[in-house]
C-alpha cells in the first residue's frame, strides 16, 4: 500500500505529543520535512482520513495521558528510559564501568579494558602492541575503551550527548541500528587513535559521539525527519570543540590529554554511514 500524506503542517508545530498518541494506538507512520513543512505519512488513504480526524480532536495528544502525568519530571524521565532501551542500556553499562574503575583510578581493572594491555612499574607504564593483544585472544579490547572514562566531567559530558544523539537514532532507525552504529564508531575511533598515537591509554564515548553526530547531520540533510532534527547550534558547538581540542591547548596547559584522532575517526565513520543511510532513505522515499 502506497504511503499517503495525512497531515501537512508548519515545522514550528510540535507534533511529539500527537506522535506519541499514534505510537500508543500502534498506527504506522513517519514524519518528513519538505519546503518548511512537516509531513505525516501513513499507509493508505482510509487510515489517513482517520488520522486527520484524530488530529482534529486531539492535536495535543492523548488528554487522559496528560492528566495522569501528575509528576512530569519523574514520570517523563522514566518513560524516556523505557522508550529508548538501547540508549538506556548503553549508558547504564558506561556508568557501571565508571563506578568499577573509580573514574579512571582503578588501573587493576582498566588494564583489562584498555585497547592494548599495559603494566605499571614504578613511575613508568609499559604497553603491549596490538598484535600481541590479539594473539592472546583479547578481542574485546577493540571495543571496551569506549566504556572507560577519566573523571566525572568526562563521564557527564559523554553521557549527556549520547543520551541526546542516541535516542534520536533509536527512534528513527531502531535499537539494533543504534547498537550497530555504536560498535562501528567505537571500532573506528579506537583504531584511528591507535594508528595515530601508537600504544597508549585512552578511552571514552566521545569518538562514538562524533560518529553519531556525523550520522545524524548527514542523514538529516539528505532525508529530513523530525526525529533527526538536532538541537540548534549542537553541530557547530561540537565541531568547534573538536577544532579547539586539535590545537593542543589542553595538553599545553596540562589540563587533559585529548584523543583527537579518535574523535576524527568516529566523525568520518559517522559521515559515511549518514551519507549511505540518507541516500537510501531518500531513494526509498
Amino acid at each position: 500500500m502506497s504511503p499517503v500524506v495525512a497531515l501537512r503542517l508548519p515545522v514550528q508545530i510540535d507534533l511529539s505529543a500527537f506522535l506519541a498518541l499514534l505510537l500508543r494506538l500502534q498506527v504506522p507512520h513517519r514524519v518528513t520535512e519538505e519546503a518548511g513543512e512537516q509531513l505525516l505519512w501513513v499507509p493508505g488513504e482510509p487510515l489517513a482520513e482517520q488520522v486527520r480526524d484524530l488530529y482534529a480532536r486531539y492535536p495535543q495528544g492523548d488528554p487522559a495521558a496528560q492528566q495522569s502525568d501528575a509528576s512530569p519530571p519523574v514520570a517523563g524521565f522514566v518513560q524516556s528510559l523505557k522508550d529508548s532501551p538501547l540508549t538506556t542500556a548503553m549508558l547504564g553499562l558506561t556508568l557501571l564501568v565508571a563506578a568499577l574503575t573509580l573514574l579512571g583510578e582503578n588501573f587493576a581493572l582498566i588494564h583489562w579494558l584498555s585497547f592494548v594491555d599495559f603494566r605499571i612499574q614504578g613511575d613508568y607504564i609499559y604497553f603491549s602492541y596490538l598484535r600481541e593483544t590479539l594473539q592472546r585472544g583479547q578481542w574485546w579490547r577493540l571495543l571496551t575503551p569506549m566504556l572507560i572514562h577519566f573523571g566525572l566531567l568526562h563521564l557527564a559530558m559523554n553521557a549527556l550527548w549520547y543520551w541526546v544523539l542516541g535516542r534520536r537514532i533509536e527512534a528513527r532507525q531502531g535499537p539494533w541500528m543504534l547498537l550497530g552504529l555504536t560498535l562501528v564508531f567505537g571500532l573506528s575511533a579506537n583504531f584511528a587513535q591507535y594508528l595515530y598515537a601508537g600504544p597508549s591509554l585512552f578511552g571514552g564515548l566521545s569518538g562514538v559521539l562524533y560518529g553519531l553526530l556525523g550520522h545524524c547531520a548527514l542523514f538529516q540533510r539528505l532525508a529530513p525527519s523530525a526525529e533527526y532534527r538536532l538541537p540548534p547550534g549542537l553541530l557547530a558547538l561540537m565541531l568547534g570543540w573538536l577544532l579547539l581540542c586539535m590545537t593542543g591547548i589542553f595538553e599545553l596547559l596540562q589540563l587533559a590529554a585529548i584523543a583527537n584522532a579518535a574523535h576524527v575517526g568516529g566523525l568520518l565513520a559517522g559521515c559515511l554511514t549518514g551519507l549511505a543511510g540518507g541516500l537510501l532513505a531518500r531513494q526509498h522515499r
